[in-house]
């Protein structure tokens, strides 16, 4: 999700096969011992991005569907096989060597400097966690294809003859698509990579739900207004696609559960030592030790119950922290009685949210956010965003869970909506999609989870800071998300590198925040399955609090919070490093100006 030059894909992919061509038409009229004897001429940072851009969105073409990029096609799915995948790392290497030889830019905020620090970042994550292997072993309820592939039907464009035909294409590629994952898997389990047990028990039930009527390919299908349109789906999804689902069930109940690992940390699957550090440095683009995070995530939490003991103390009438905490999911006075009271609650404060953002923001988006409730393939999520178009017509799309509104607290709600919409996910990734062409398009499609996630886990801090939890419960539900993401960087590694159980980490969870205990369990698997990525959050959000602070004791009566955040966000999506970077220099721009 980053960059900034609005390059159309169509015209990218032109440029570049032009640029082949001639290149090519300049060798052939060279003596062949000539041509073999000079090195290839260096290319510009702007050139690799160009060519690195072109070739992901060739790689992954849903991207192009998911921010309707203009000029992208909608006719293809990832290629998931070994071939593909080691092609690409190929050209990783190449990438990556060709980055090294330039060095960084020294411009801060140049637009080369943004392309390197974001194509770097790319680069070197990727390549840092091959040893993973996590192609082979992509089978829990977090990770496994049904959890992401089946939502980028919801947004196919069906508008003319033409995108309904490359959706039907697409949707053809679909039994393909899960018949490799199958043999991906199967290739794990013989190499001795597997997803925990725990978190895989329950897919085969969950991909069964694609089966039901109400499903995302099905419901294409009735979106175009076309019944010959419709009966195709309905003949694709019959003859192909349902029985590739029972397929992956079934091979998942029968050969793979028998065989994946009990135990729950990451050094379980071959190389998993090394992969945890790997996944951090990925998702956080930092990289303190597994022993740091473990240790700043205890100091974090001591702040926060103090914080929530403070909130107690004074407008509950008192009593423990963990006693409250269990008693919000309970208590029907801070529940919901209907899901639709769930769905109105969020509804009713995004729109308070949206009116406040012109107090914190010079530059707002004109991309809007709606709320839907998760479909039932996916019920066991607790929230999560899902980009609008580039061109800001198709708006956001935040998922919320409203299974079991009795036992869903008011406290774990407003926090979650302010992360997800305004001023977190949806506002962040809506400005790095409408900076226009002052930087390369690199900087708005590649999510760094250090930035977004501590940008959106800042905003949550942030939306209290703006008056946005009304009432005493509300503001619970953002100390209690401030716990469960400090309590991840102790559970994340407590799991993964200090042996801690499963029972261990949901205990901790439950003593520390308000989420409902199907929530908790849900959580606590998704850590098991996803390491790393839960520590990005708080890391991210302590870097731009400290970033914030040093601002303001810095220029004084001269900080503006607008400023300051129109300047983090200026420059779509970057790395923790290049925004300590960014905000220096902002910082030393600003003293000048005053002088």
């Amino acid at each position: 999700m980053k960059m900034n030059r609005t390059l159309t894909v169509a015209r990218l992919l032109l440029v570049l096969s032009a640029l082949g061509l001639a290149s090519a038409c300049g060798r052939s009229s060279e003596p062949a011992s000539k041509a073999a004897s000079e090195p290839a001429p260096r290319r510009s940072i702007e050139a690799i991005a160009d060519d690195f851009l072109a070739a992901y969105l060739e790689r992954y073409p849903t991207m192009g569907t998911y921010y309707s990029i203009p000029g992208a096609r909608h006719d293809r799915l990832f290629d998931n096989s070994p071939e593909a995948l080691g092609a690409w790392e190929d050209r990783e290497d190449a990438w990556l060597a060709e980055l090294d030889a330039i060095g960084e830019p020294k411009d801060v905020g140049s637009r080369d400097w943004v392309s390197y620090g974001v194509m770097h970042q790319q680069l070197e994550g990727s390549i840092a966690t091959r040893v993973c292997h996590n192609e082979l072993w992509q089978a829990s309820t977090t990770t496994a294809w049904y959890t992401a592939l089946p939502f980028v039907f919801d947004v196919q464009p069906l508008d003319t003859p033409d995108l309904r035909q490359q959706a039907l294409t697409r949707l053809g590629a679909v039994a393909g698509y899960i018949d490799t994952e199958i043999a991906n898997l199967r290739n794990g389990l013989e190499l001795g990579y597997s997803a925990p047990r725990i978190t895989v028990e329950a897919v085969p039930e969950q991909v069964r739900a694609l089966l039901k009527p109400d499903n995302p390919f099905l419901n294409m299908g009735g979106r175009a207004d076309d019944p010959a349109f419709a009966k195709k789906v309905q003949n694709l999804f019959d003859s192909q696609i349902a029985p590739a689902i029972e397929r992956f069930a079934t091979f998942i109940e029968h050969e793979y559960l028998p065989k994946a690992r009990e135990d729950i940390a990451l050094s379980a699957n071959p190389d998993g030592a090394k992969c945890y550090p790997a996944l951090v440095r990925s998702f956080a683009s930092i990289q303190p030790s597994a022993e740091e995070i473990h240790k700043l995530g205890l100091e974090q939490i001591a702040k926060i119950r103090a914080e929530m003991q403070t909130l107690i103390d004074e407008n509950f009438g008192g009593g423990s922290i963990e006693d409250f905490l269990r008693r919000v999911n309970t208590d029907p006075q801070f529940t919901f009685d209907s899901e639709d009271a769930v769905l109105k609650y969020s509804q009713d404060a995004l729109a308070a949210a949206r009116a406040a953002m012109p107090r914190a923001f010079g530059h707002l988006p004109k991309a809007d956010v709606i709320i839907k409730p998760y479909p039932a393939y996916a019920e066991s999520g607790s929230g999560e965003y899902h980009p609008g178009s580039e061109d800001g017509t198709r708006p956001g799309i935040f998922y919320i869970a409203v299974k079991n509104p009795q036992h869903r607290s008011r406290a774990a709600q407003l926090s979650t909506l302010y992360h997800e919409t305004y001023p977190g996910h949806h506002l962040q990734v809506s400005i790095a999609l409408a900076l226009g062409d002052k930087f390369h398009p690199v900087s708005k499609y590649f999510f760094v989870s250090g930035f977004g996630e501590g940008w959106a886990l800042y905003s949550e801090r942030l939306a209290d800071e703006l008056g946005l939890y009304p009432a005493p419960i509300d503001r619970m539900s953002m100390l209690s998300d401030q716990g469960a993401r400090a309590a991840r960087l102790v559970i994340d590694t407590g799991i993964h590198t200090m042996g801690w159980t499963r029972q261990q980490a949901v205990d901790y969870m439950k003593a520390n925040t308000a989420w409902a205990s199907v929530d908790i369990e849900n959580e606590i698997n998704r850590y098991i399955s996803f390491p790393g990525q839960a520590t990005s959050y708080m890391l991210g959000m302590l870097e731009i609090r400290r970033l914030r602070t040093e601002a303001q004791q810095q220029l004084g009566d001269a900080f503006d919070l607008r400023a300051f955040h129109d300047r983090v966000l200026g420059y779509g999506n970057i790395t923790l490093p290049m925004l300590d970077e960014s905000i220096e220099a902002w910082i030393a721009a600003q003293k000048s100006a005053g002088n």
